[in-house]
């Protein structure tokens, strides 16, 4: 693979940016890039360098009043097993949970090299909703998939249980006031991916 990060540039504060650029391999880009399932992804997986620079790109995003209102928690290496394991204790004697179960949810973040958990830290600002803040964390997720996609990498973006149960909480790391965006993996696709079903635009369009 290429090396992706030697023509990469980052502009210094108040250095000249690009606020408009005609890309035709970026419209291709977005025109082609899709998710891949969790369990089709594998190694390799992008390297320390490769890394710190997606989620340099993935921090580029609309920022109401630069709060910066996220943060990125890596999964990787060993801590990919103890915090499935971890998770899968968690809910092992709720009602209808089986052992496939129990093994489904230790696996969770094994299958991809590495995850990258994106944290809102959306609080209350007196000029800044926190629901915009909540938004800008959605677009670091699309960066960073975006990003990746263009790096040679394939990834998906999911939430699930972890996201939403309290008891899940103190494991992954959250504070009080912190939710889960996204559980982003990112790594190699084992197997080719086709095109899925789209939604219709036409009935979600409108104009004034």
């Amino acid at each position: 693979m290429p090396n992706a990060l030697t023509e990469l540039r980052f502009p210094e504060e108040d250095a000249p940016a690009s606020s408009a650029r005609l890309s035709p391999d970026t419209l291709a880009l977005l025109a082609e890039r899709r998710s891949v399932k969790l369990r089709m992804l594998s190694e390799p997986g992008p390297s320390q360098d490769e890394l710190a620079a997606l989620l340099k790109l993935a921090a580029r995003v609309p920022d109401h009043g630069k709060l910066g209102p996220w943060r990125f928690a890596i999964i990787v290496g060993d801590a990919r097993a103890r915090l499935g394991a971890a998770l899968a204790r968690v809910i092992s004697e709720d009602s209808g949970i089986d052992e496939n179960r129990l093994e489904i949810e230790a696996k969770r973040f094994t299958y991809a090299p590495l995850c990258v958990m994106v944290v809102s830290t959306a609080a209350p600002h007196p000029k800044i909703p926190e629901w915009e803040q909540l938004h800008s964390a959605g677009a670091v997720c699309q960066n960073l998939l975006v990003a990746a996609h263009a790096m040679g990498f394939a990834g998906c973006w999911l939430t699930e249980w972890p996201a939403y149960d309290e008891r899940a909480r103190p494991i992954l790391g959250l504070k009080d006031h912190e939710r889960i965006v996204g559980f982003v993996s990112l790594g190699t696709a084992t197997q080719p991916v086709t095109e899925r079903k789209r939604p219709d635009l036409e009935p979600r369009i409108s104009y004034f």
